[in-house]
């Protein structure tokens, strides 16, 4: 089985978990690296190895806050790499999670959806109230 691949997350890196023991692969937070195709570059390094020999399942998670053009390349590539998956008889689903009022991030899940040719969930989900105390 592959080693887990785990990138620490930073106010313009995402935080990366591709873990194929425990069944965690996702991508989240902010992606505006300085160089998108150094930072991408294990995580397409430990896909390719991955799809070679996969998990029955493989269910991946991407929760993004914002992305710029050259993260959406990469993200694409990721798909193209997962949809390798989805011509074996693993199955594949990718899950897009986008804050409920973030129209940006709903409309580039649902623009890569059409352009995949794998099983794409769109999930919602409302932010957290932040409840500042009373002074």
């Amino acid at each position: 089985m592959q080693k887990p691949l785990y990138i620490k997350g930073t106010k313009d890196c995402p935080q990366v978990t591709l873990d194929c023991e425990n069944q965690i692969f996702e991508i989240s937070g902010r992606s505006l690296p300085e160089d998108s195709a150094q930072f991408y570059a294990p995580v397409e390094a430990w896909l390719e190895s991955y799809v070679k020999s996969p998990n029955s399942i493989t269910e991946f998670n991407f929760r993004l806050d914002y992305f710029n053009s050259s993260s959406s390349r990469k993200i694409m590539s990721i798909l193209f790499e997962l949809e390798k998956i989805a011509k074996t008889k693993n199955a594949v689903k990718i899950n897009w999670y986008y804050e409920e009022s973030d129209e940006m991030i709903k409309e580039s899940g649902e623009e890569i959806r059409s352009i995949v040719k794998i099983p794409f969930e769109l999930k919602s989900y409302k932010a957290p109230v932040v409840v500042k105390p009373k002074k």
